[in-house]
């Protein structure tokens, strides 16, 4: 059974900096490729960042590229979120997912099978 257990959120004024962590369990991660989705209230689910395990690609979404950065770290199975100059549009709960067919789709959150918990991130102005 995967297991995805995000940590790292709070609360952070503006051009601030946090970084989210996701660890992994439960299974192989190799051919998995690893998102980051956040949600505001009243808002959809939206895509932030994906990184795939085997090869390091990665891929952001237009509203936080150049300011957050995803990476994996193999040996700990964990999955961290970077997030420097913080706005308050950021604040939103995060959440870790993996898709374990690493689909080209990966902005669609169907694509992914498994979700942690959520953290919340919240930017004050």
């Amino acid at each position: 059974q995967v297991q995805l257990v995000e940590s790292g959120g709070g609360l952070v004024q503006v051009g601030g900096s946090l970084r989210l962590s996701c660890a992994a369990s439960g299974r192989t991660f190799n051919s998995y490729a690893m998102g980051w989705f956040r949600q505001a209230p009243g808002k959809e689910r939206e895509f932030v960042a994906v990184v795939s395990w085997s090869s390091g690609r990665t891929y952001y979404s237009d509203s936080v590229k150049g300011r957050f950065t995803i990476s994996r770290d193999n040996a700990k199975n964990t999955v961290y979120l970077q997030m420097n100059s913080l706005k308050p549009d950021d604040t939103a709960l995060y959440y870790c997912a993996a898709d374990p067919k690493a689909s080209p789709l990966y902005w669609r959150s169907g694509k992914y099978d498994y979700w942690g918990q959520g953290t919340q991130v919240t930017v004050s102005s």
